[in-house]
């Protein structure tokens, strides 16, 4: 097939012999690879077995793909533009662009998503909590404190309306995010304010 080719196989695989995986590795052109599955099923239904193969394999394929997907000819050359559009694969997987970098946005499967990246308001606290981060390091570079480490952790619910004291809406539901800032370093009180 001219392609590179990965062979995972488990020892203990009652469905496919260790003969076969020998066989198809054996008959492919270089570059090849096998890794041999040592406890693991057929169909790695442990899901850590899972969880390794997806880690090896993603690592193991990277050398070998062009992980730039076609921009939209509508978008290429704007900046500041991020384009999201649906992906396939999944009901509501999307594929996330902006500039270089690539993301997966998903819902987790309870919704009937298949859980290949964060939610919406997965992104939206993200957002938030790198704008947060990178603002306190800004400043505290700038004052000269000494700001070791920021961290932010943040949460999502929808609240009544009529439970929220300081909310604009008296119906319905609105949104209502925590968010709570860790601070690391020698700061004292009035830094830390």
């Amino acid at each position: 097939m001219k392609k590179a080719l990965l062979v995972f196989h488990a020892p203990n695989d009652n469905t496919v012999g260790i003969e076969n995986a020998a066989a198809i590795f054996t008959a492919a052109k270089h570059p090849k690879s096998f890794i041999t599955l040592d406890g693991a099923d057929h169909l790695l239904s442990n899901h850590q077995d899972a969880i390794y193969v997806a880690d090896i394999l993603s690592a193991w394929a990277s050398r070998y793909l062009d992980e730039t997907a076609p921009v939209p000819k509508s978008a290429a050359g704007e900046p500041g533009v991020v384009i999201v559009r649906e992906k396939g694969g999944g009901r509501f997987l999307n594929e996330i662009i902006a500039g270089p970098h690539h993301m997966l946005a998903d819902e987790p499967p309870s919704v009937g998503g298949s859980d290949q990246g964060p939610t919406p308001y997965g992104y939206l606290l993200a957002g938030l909590g790198a704008c947060t981060s990178m603002t306190l390091r800004m400043y505290a570079e700038r004052k000269k404190w000494p700001l070791e480490q920021v961290e932010v952790s943040l949460t999502h619910n929808k609240i009544h309306a009529t439970d929220c004291e300081e909310c604009e809406t008296a119906e319905g539901k609105v949104d209502h995010i925590h968010r709570t800032i860790a601070l690391d370093g020698a700061l004292d009180a009035e830094q830390r304010q």
